[in-house]
């Protein structure tokens, strides 16, 4: 603040002839004390000292113990040194002791780093970052990213995983090779159990499926130093700037489109910023300059997928990730092998493949091969009965009480449970719910009443009848092709003689 030579001639004044206190001649001027300051500092005058003595305080002659306790332990916490203290008669508020610990706690050093340089190609830098949560139907999982920096080119690779499973992790290196167009001959790691599964002092156990990722690409991976992040100072950066320059207010539809975002992204807006070596250039510019430096890629890609043994119960169902995925009934209590990625899971015995399904992302969920279902009726029929009640319960959750409703009344289930399996063909499986409902509110625990609650509903919604996929068997056996026969014999019998007494005489 800058003040008129009036002012800074009254501040002198009535610190010499008045010797008023530094605060007294802010407030009656109305200027801040460091001003006040800033103008007696100017003549080379010290304020008149007007410190006020401490109060005495219940701790001091615990000060230079606490001080002691300190230096020995600088990460004692304060509610432990305030027990030590109180167990020498201390009798002071906890929360007034926690404020002067906080005051005399030794601060440690301040560190200088030096600012690191790489050659080209010659290091790369890895981490994950966490992006909150994703749902995908009643799961919940983690949104986790996936980045890869060139040290030199400061060029980015992102990739996002619901997961950070080693599988994932994996995957993650193999695509940002396959982007670079090359390897950096060092990739450096923080003490992420997907790369160090243990470590005493300089003594390092590499977790060996990243070995041999490492050993087919010809990189040697580095971890760095325990609690010094700046060592990767590099990607720390480019995770920051992730997330406010391109997950920030981003929307997305699935895990698919944010990955394809994230692909533009890299290629675009990341690219396209100013190279912090030289402000000149841009990282894309660095990056082409960068490539041929890299280590060119192996001629035989790496085999990819989440390889796990799960043991298969007594009914024809593989539990992974969640879901449960179906197998053939021959192979129940028995241990099989699951090849997983983002879009399939297999299960094989030994060379031989089982079943190949669609991965699920939700949870509880089973995802059935038809064929595997139809093998197992067709082998145990008593289990169609029971195949009936659980397509009932998946589609229309209510009938189970339905069911017990009829049961108590003395009803055929069967019969109940054939003609809501008709129903649900017809009408699917909302409307059989909503049915259903209504049945049970109405306490009429039978298929007629249901049946009835849908045409109601289909009136009043003005939908014309259902037409039923499968028709019923008299029905396909009355539609079934029929040979013509040949109409001459209706033309040999309605045909007339030309001659009829000679006809006569003949006969």
């Amino acid at each position: 603040m800058t003040i008129s030579p009036d002012l800074g001639a009254e501040i002198l004044r009535l610190h010499h002839a008045e010797l008023w206190p530094v605060g007294t001649i802010a407030y009656q001027l109305g200027v801040h004390h460091s001003t006040v300051r800033r103008v007696l500092a100017a003549e080379g005058l010290t304020p008149h000292a007007y410190t006020p003595v401490p109060r005495p305080s219940r701790v001091d002659p615990y000060r230079a113990f606490i001080g002691e306790t300190l230096a020995k332990y600088p990460t004692l916490t304060a509610s432990r040194l305030y027990v030590m203290v109180c167990e020498r008669g201390y009798a002071g508020c906890q929360r007034h002791f926690r404020e002067l610990v906080a005051g005399m706690r030794p601060r440690p050093a301040a560190q200088a780093y030096l600012r690191l340089r790489t050659l080209p190609g010659e290091q790369a830098q890895v981490d994950w970052a966490h992006m909150g949560h994703i749902e995908v139907g009643r799961a919940r999982r983690p949104l986790m990213a996936f980045v890869m920096v060139l040290s030199y080119s400061r060029r980015i690779y992102l990739r996002f995983f619901m997961d950070a499973r080693m599988d994932s992790f994996l995957r993650g290196h193999v695509e940002a090779f396959a982007a670079h167009c090359g390897c950096a001959r060092i990739l450096l790691y923080d003490n992420l159990k997907s790369a160090v599964l243990e470590r005493v002092s300089d003594a390092i156990r590499f977790n060996p499926t990243l070995l041999r990722l490492a050993s087919h690409y010809r990189f040697e991976p580095r971890p760095v130093a325990v609690a010094r992040g700046n060592e990767k100072g590099r990607v720390e950066r480019a995770i920051n700037y992730i997330r406010t320059n391109f997950f920030a207010a981003r929307s997305f539809t699935d895990l698919a489109d944010l990955n394809d975002q994230a692909r533009r992204w890299c290629d675009g807006a990341a690219c396209e910023r100013p190279w912090p070596e030289d402000q000149r250039m841009t990282v894309g510019a660095a990056f082409e300059a960068e490539r041929s430096h890299l280590l060119p890629l192996p001629s035989y890609d790496w085999v990819l997928g989440e390889r796990v043994a799960v043991a298969v119960g007594k009914t024809p169902y593989v539990r992974f990730d969640l879901n449960d995925y179906s197998v053939p009934h021959t192979h129940v209590q028995r241990t099989l092998a699951v090849l997983a990625d983002e879009q399939r899971v297999r299960i094989f015995d030994g060379p031989a493949e089982l079943a190949c399904h669609a991965r699920c992302w939700d949870r509880g969920q089973q995802i059935e091969d038809p064929a595997h279902v139809q093998d197992l009726v067709a082998h145990k029929r008593q289990a169609r009965q029971n195949r009936g009640y659980d397509q009932l319960a998946q589609a229309a959750p209510a009938s189970a009480q339905l069911l017990q409703m009829a049961a108590a009344r003395g009803h055929n289930l069967g019969a109940i449970t054939a003609a809501l399996l008709r129903l649900l063909q017809r009408y699917g499986a909302q409307p059989l719910q909503d049915a259903i409902l209504d049945a049970i509110g109405r306490g009429v625990p039978h298929h007629n009443a249901v049946s009835l609650a849908l045409e109601r509903a289909r009136e009043a919604a003005g939908l014309p009848p259902p037409i039923p996929l499968i028709l019923p068997e008299h029905v396909a056996r009355r539609d079934a092709p029929v040979r013509p026969h040949s109409l001459e014999i209706y033309d040999r019998h309605g045909r007339r003689p030309e001659h009829p007494a000679q006809d006569e005489a003949e006969d």
